[in-house]
């Protein structure tokens, strides 16, 4: 089944509003001479947040893509400058972290090793859409010092020899980067760490279940009040279904599914659900929205199936709702129980997201 038209209009919508003022916008005001900001407010200044790897390397992945897409014309210059800023922030022990911030020692799975999967995937898009070899041999020094964290059954822990806690999330970008790379690349070595990432949420992150959990306790176990958040659930989903295995593929639409009948009200994806699947958070955040876009695009356009085609319809309606703020370009990050949208800067980080699930949608309707 092709997409409906519904579902076209909303692509046109989409792309319309990215390529005709998000990305012309953020290429304006979203970035000085020693990087991106990290947020900006409604009359556009920064927002103040410190300088972090991830939005240095989210935008190098938004501008490089948008190179390739051709959808901006000084998208490689700023997808350069991304990449530039990121080099920077490499530390005296290979690890890159914004300037002044001491190695870490809390936990709560976007720490160091979540901005070192973030640090990998804006080298493979720089990589991949311009070819410049310093940004692979950094990939593979990187890579070599990420072994460090490698957990002996299976994945990564946020620390070298951390037994627990232990988080999904890093994983899950671990597994984009790596993925990123094999495709830039064809380096088998990076395929056998992606294909690593796959087994383990096949077979660590979800043995009862089917789902993965945001936390877990010592040896991958499940945690005594299991979280789940739906959104990073279809992220998976979206990531497990690039994966060349039917196994994955079945798991990947096994775990949209649950998400979309537990995690979804009125269109919008929601928080946190507990183990029992039952919402905690009814709130909403924009990414959540994103990546059921991306997620359910992409399932449409493998499946044919018109109720994946119904969901992909019903996320353009969430992330349209998001993206209406009063300045145009800008977005709304946060959306409360109540239903009130939280007035507060426009991260940068979010345009990853929304870039990814519009390329995504565009993609699908293509096919």
């Amino acid at each position: 089944m092709s997409a409906p038209a519904p579902v076209r209009e909303a692509l046109a919508r989409l792309e319309g509003w990215l390529t005709g003022t998000a990305l012309p916008l953020w290429a304006r005001h979203g970035a000085d001479e020693t990087g991106f900001h990290g947020a900006l407010t409604d009359d556009l200044s920064p927002a103040g947040v410190p300088q972090r790897v991830r939005v240095q390397a989210r935008q190098a992945f938004v501008f490089a893509l948008a190179a390739e897409r051709e959808w901006l014309p000084e998208a490689e210059s700023l997808a350069r400058h991304a990449l530039a800023a990121l080099t920077a922030l490499k530390g005296d022990d290979g690890l890159y972290r914004r300037p002044g911030a001491p190695p870490a020692t809390g936990f709560d799975g976007m720490g160091e090793l979540y901005e070192q999967a973030f640090a990998l995937l804006g080298f493979a898009s720089g990589y991949r859409a311009f070819g410049h070899a310093a940004w692979r041999e950094a990939a593979e020094a990187l890579r070599t010092r990420i072994a460090a964290f490698a957990h002996p059954l299976g994945g990564y822990a946020e620390a070298s020899g951390l037994a627990a806690p232990l988080f999904a999330n890093p994983n899950m970008h671990l597994f984009e980067a790596f993925m990123a790379w094999a495709g830039a690349t064809g380096d088998t070595t990076w395929l056998t760490l992606a294909d690593a990432q796959a087994v383990l949420a096949h077979e660590r992150l979800t043995p009862a279940s089917g789902l993965v959990l945001e936390q877990y306790a010592a040896g991958w176990a499940s945690p005594a009040a299991p979280v789940l958040w739906p959104g990073h659930l279809f992220e998976w989903g979206s990531l497990l279904l690039q994966h060349d295995s039917a196994k994955h593929r079945d798991l990947a639409l096994h775990q949209m599914d649950i998400a979309e009948r537990a995690g979804v009200e009125a269109d919008l994806t929601l928080f946190a659900l507990d183990g029992e699947l039952m919402p905690t958070d009814r709130g909403a955040r924009l990414w959540s929205q994103t990546e059921r876009l991306r997620a359910t695009a992409m399932a449409a356009a493998l499946t044919g199936e018109a109720h994946w085609w119904d969901a992909t319809l019903s996320a353009c309606r969430a992330v349209e709702a998001f993206l209406a703020p009063a300045t145009p370009g800008l977005w709304r990050d946060w959306r409360d129980e109540a239903g009130a949208f939280l007035d507060a800067p426009a991260p940068a980080t979010s345009l990853y997201h929304i870039v990814g699930a519009i390329d995504a949608l565009a993609q699908a309707v293509a096919a």
